[in-house]
């Protein structure tokens, strides 16, 4: 009996151990370099258990020692005293690959700890295409941002976001309208193309958008926002509470399929009078005389628009109006416009507002502002990141220990 108590008290010890490792690696992922004695601070150990997890991350070529006089920011000496040593990322040390999937293109990077992007390549893609085309394509991307990684920096994931209704439980793709997909396993269609095995992580691209924003971007210290994507459909990734809304099956937020007119155009979703299928990218790109085969562009001709066509001003209200409905159903604090939402806002802030004054409900509206993301085109990039590198912060241990090292003669081979 004592020897199984004890090999429990040391199972304990050990997984809570590991969980500190994780918790003091993500507050310097977050904050690039810190001191101990934040560190202290923040997680509530004494100095010693601190000197102690930060020793073993360096062993683990995760972090590396910050001298005090090159701590900078949010590590400067206070007060008087001795200056407190400081953790930084290690130079060479873990990454992981981002892949932003969209209707027309797809955009890859080799990412750091920290949220730096290393190298990014992007190519487009034909439409409609086959599951195993894409898969192609994206294992191309990873194989190229990968090429020139460290030859000892290990990869520990992949992350995926991609624009439709993925399964939280497997990252199965359950619809994807926009890229004609039903029931797409794409983590397993990617590894057969790589070859490899390493952990691969699908999500939706709204919601990684939203995760990114408010680790990153505009949404830091935000606790309840909506990051709303524009991706020739529309769909919102939603923050309440400081923690991602998802729904049972992870398919929350598919605020493009609202009833917005009952009398109005078809969706491709199956119903009729969408929101989307009043301000998405098909009904901007007929606003401003965009081909309908270049929709998945409206982003770029928006950005370069001199004059605004009524039309396009007409969809600033629906835009504000269905945000309305929104903003009455979730009182966030703040409100991302990203994709092709963030060019429009430029355009049609005015129209938007009103729309938006004119639908909600007063007390809704007393807090929240909208915004363009603070990450600019990269917040699924780095949302896809930063789901990639979950597990590295649930256990850096195992995480590592199932990483790839030298994978650039891996892919190649």
């Amino acid at each position: 009996m004592r020897t199984q108590r004890r090999a429990g008290i040391g199972t304990n010890q050990e997984a809570v151990r590991r969980h500190n490792l994780g918790t003091l690696l993500r507050h310097v992922h977050r904050a690039g370099q810190i001191s101990r004695a934040e560190l202290t601070s923040a997680m509530g150990l004494n100095r010693s258990t601190i000197a102690g997890l930060t020793a073993e991350l360096e062993s683990l070529g995760v972090t590396e020692r910050a001298l005090p006089g090159a701590l900078s920011g949010a590590g400067e000496r206070q007060g008087a005293g001795r200056p407190s040593a400081g953790v930084r990322l290690a130079a060479e040390g873990p990454y992981v690959v981002a892949v932003d999937l969209g209707v027309d293109r797809v955009v890859a990077a080799r990412v750091s700890l920290g949220g730096r992007i290393a190298l990014r390549a992007a190519t487009t893609l034909s439409h409609p295409a086959e599951a195993w085309q894409v898969g192609a394509t994206v294992a191309a991307l990873i194989r190229q941002v990968v090429a020139e990684a460290p030859a000892s920096a290990p990869l520990v994931g992949i992350g995926i976001g991609v624009p439709g209704l993925v399964r939280r439980a497997d990252g199965l793709v359950r619809l994807a309208p926009n890229l004609d997909w039903h029931d797409v396993s794409l983590s397993s269609v990617v590894l057969a193309a790589l070859g490899i095995d390493i952990p691969v992580a699908v999500a939706n691209d709204a919601d990684l958008g939203a995760l990114a924003e408010h680790e990153r971007g505009a949404g830091v210290g935000v606790d309840d926002l909506i990051y709303v994507s524009g991706n020739v459909g529309v769909g919102a990734g939603i923050i309440t509470g400081g923690q991602r809304l998802e729904g049972t099956g992870g398919y929350a937020g598919e605020i493009g399929h609202l009833r917005f007119d009952p009398t109005g155009e078809p969706c491709h979703c199956g119903s009729r009078g969408c929101w989307e299928t009043v301000v998405g990218g098909h009904a901007i790109a007929a606003a401003i005389s965009c081909p309908t085969a270049q929709v998945a562009q409206v982003d770029e001709v928006l950005a370069d628009l001199a004059d605004v066509p009524p039309p396009l001003r007409h969809i600033g209200t629906a835009l504000g109006q269905g945000l309305a409905s929104v903003v009455n159903a979730f009182n966030p604090r703040l409100v991302v416009l990203g994709g092709y939402f963030s060019p429009l806002y430029v355009l049609v802030r005015d129209e938007i507002e009103q729309g938006l004054t004119d639908a909600a409900l007063p007390a809704a509206i007393e807090a929240v502002s909208l915004v363009v993301p603070g990450l600019g085109g990269d917040s699924v990039l780095l949302g896809a990141a930063e789901m990639a590198f979950e597990p590295l912060f649930v256990d850096p241990v195992a995480s590592l220990g199932n990483a790839l090292l030298d994978v650039r003669s891996r892919l190649a081979g």
